[in-house]
């Protein structure tokens, strides 16, 4: 029985990352479903984890090191799964409870400080809270969290896989 190490966790956390994005780069150019603050956002956070697991995998550090990568992937995945249940939440809002929609994202980081931009998307907007696609009833924020439950496990797991030789 093949034993999960940490090396192959990592290549197995960048490759869902990236099947995640292009996912989302195909609803986004094929499917021209606008993503929302909040939706790119997630995004972010995915290829953070992503990146960060190649990196990892490639530099394979010790112990201490490999520490480090797994809790900012960890993190990563885990700001993802929090800001699509945020999105989520406002999607579960009467409409007369929905907040306005804003300025567009590249606007707001033109004109304000990253701190602003930051507090404006989390407070989320109408669009943010649209539901624009589903599938088996589940919205795209939905499934975001659904992807993160498993990337989140399998970040864990590797505070405690074994180690192959480098």
């Amino acid at each position: 029985m093949p034993i999960l190490t940490q090396r192959l966790l990592l290549l197995a956390l960048s490759l869902s990352s990236l099947l995640l994005i292009l996912i989302a780069l195909a609803m986004e150019h094929y499917w021209h479903l606008e993503p929302c603050p909040l939706c790119i956002f997630q995004r972010v956070g995915i290829i953070s984890a992503g990146c960060l697991a190649a990196l990892a995998a490639l530099h394979y550090p010790a112990r201490l090191g490999m520490n480090a990568y797994a809790g900012l992937i960890l993190t990563s995945y885990l700001a993802s799964f929090s800001l699509a249940l945020r999105q989520l939440w406002l999607q579960s809002l009467p409409e007369d409870q929905v907040p306005a929609c804003g300025p567009s994202l590249e606007y707001l980081i033109d004109v304000l400080p990253f701190t602003d931009v930051l507090a404006i998307v989390l407070n989320g907007d109408g669009s943010c809270a649209e539901v624009a696609w589903s599938l088996f009833g589940l919205s795209i924020p939905a499934w975001v969290v659904v992807a993160c439950i498993p990337l989140i496990i399998v970040s864990l797991q590797l505070f405690r896989a074994p180690r192959t030789k480098p």
